[in-house]
């Protein structure tokens, strides 16, 4: 992408002076045991302890003023009156103006801030990959999909709600400037490095999620599995904090959640390599389920069974055309969905004629107390649930345009792994993870 016109050069090649010197002005609140920097971070700029550090020693903390959102930016009142016409799926619509604003405003307060971005191409999220690209590398991992809907919502949300908004203010906003692309450029770096505070329990049910927000310094740790670090929120600020002790020269590492590698692929753009990422799973698509049953029917009317059995199931909520059944690398986490969409497709016509009469919900105690599918568990399972369950895990492998062992040889073999783009690495780290679980699940359900 060309540079927006409008956008400030940083002094200097490295910014990163320039916006250390911009928090000392904002109050922000860096440890003097901590550097920021590029050297010793995993991915791009990091945080890295210059000297040790114990469990529950404060890193940074960030004034709410300092936060960059909907509420500081410097068109809040502009976006607090239009808020109606701003409602979206995403809810990400105020900050993403916000942030095509403030990055090509010479004047932004924050300017020293985003700078540290010049290109948000270089978060290289999947959305940036060609069609063609992203189809040959990740298909069958839940990533295709995923982008598709994504570029179908940026394109709906910029024509229908960004460009009217413009129009209206155009001596703040040009669409030659604040273009489409950079808008998607924007999602991605919503996607990558924005915060979301978490509700109080009370509101959780009444309210959606609270809008997404920038979180200087704070969004520079990188994200492992196995953290060393937490964000806390306070009405003051936000803090964040060691979980454990650190050694001298460790990078810190925020958690960004239990995420697969799909998803960090999806919305961070980088992967864990294997056996890194504990909170890793695989998905097997629920309609795989029905088609598995479908195939081992032998007659018309056990095909017509399944399709009921299958109906009973939707009006239960247990499975949706769009929906997946998740597994872990230890249990499955949809287990209440899967052990019952089993336990249904696996019926006679008499037991399920009697289990839609007591409407599912009359359930065996017994069985209601022991649904939790571990690992141990699913080897449990009555042989025509372990019969359907391995033969959707099979159906789920063949979605692959490769073999486990395909991808198990790439990893082994250091040189032809090396000659293999950061896409193609990332894509393998993906898959291999999947389908390491998907073929653990077949040896339980054999």
């Amino acid at each position: 992408m060309a540079a927006p016109p409008k956008r400030p050069k940083a002094a200097g090649s490295d910014p990163l002076p320039a916006f250390l010197a911009w928090c000392g002005r904002a109050g922000v609140e860096l440890s003097p045991k901590v550097r920021l920097g590029r050297q010793g971070a995993l991915a791009g700029y990091g945080l890295l302890a210059a000297q040790e550090l114990q469990a529950g020693e404060l890193l940074v903390a960030v004034p709410r003023s300092a936060l960059l959102s909907q509420h500081t930016c410097s068109i809040r009142a502009l976006l607090e009156q239009a808020q109606e016409s701003l409602q979206s799926q995403s809810g990400w619509v105020p900050l993403l103006l916000a942030l095509l604003h403030e990055y090509t405003a010479s004047n932004s307060p924050w300017q020293p801030y985003l700078s540290l971005w010049k290109d948000f191409r270089s978060l290289d999220h999947p959305m940036f990959w060609p069609k063609e690209e992203r189809t040959r590398l990740l298909q069958g991992t839940g990533i295709p999909e995923a982008v598709d809907k994504d570029l179908a919502n940026i394109h709906m949300e910029y024509s229908s709600i960004i460009l009217p908004f413009m129009q209206a203010h155009p001596d703040l906003f040009d669409p030659k400037v604040h273009t489409l692309e950079l808008y998607k450029e924007l999602v991605a770096f919503v996607m990558a490095y924005s915060f979301q505070e978490p509700l109080e329990e009370e509101d959780e049910d009444e309210k959606g999620p609270n809008p997404p927000m920038m979180v200087p310094v704070a969004d520079i740790l990188n994200h492992v599995a196995n953290h060393n670090a937490n964000l806390e929120y306070s009405p003051q600020c936000l803090r964040m904090v060691t979980t454990r002790p650190v050694s001298q020269g460790e990078e810190l590492f925020n958690t960004y959640g239990q995420m697969s590698n799909w998803q960090l692929l999806h919305m961070y753009g980088f992967a864990q390599p294997f056996p890194g990422n504990t909170h890793d799973t695989a998905d097997i698509q629920m309609v795989t389920l029905r088609r598995a049953a479908l195939r081992r029917a032998r007659s018309e009317a056990e095909q017509q069974l399944v399709r009921e059995q299958w109906d009973f199931l939707c009006q239960l909520e247990m499975v949706g055309e769009e929906g997946a059944f998740v597994l872990g690398w230890d249990e499955v986490l949809t287990e209440e969905e899967l052990s019952t969409s089993l336990k249904v497709l696996c019926m006679s016509e008499e037991e399920f004629k009697e289990y839609k009469e007591q409407e599912g919900w009359e359930d065996d105690s017994e069985e209601e107390e022991n649904s939790t599918l571990s690992n141990e568990a699913l080897s449990r399972l009555k042989p025509p649930c372990k019969k359907l369950l391995h033969d959707s895990v099979l159906l789920t492998l063949e979605s692959y345009r490769s073999d486990l062992k395909e991808d198990q040889d790439l990893l082994n073999n250091k040189e032809a792994y090396g000659k293999l783009s950061r896409r193609e690495q990332q894509a393998l780290h993906v898959r291999y993870g999947q389908k390491k679980i998907l073929h653990q699940l077949l040896e339980l359900v054999h």
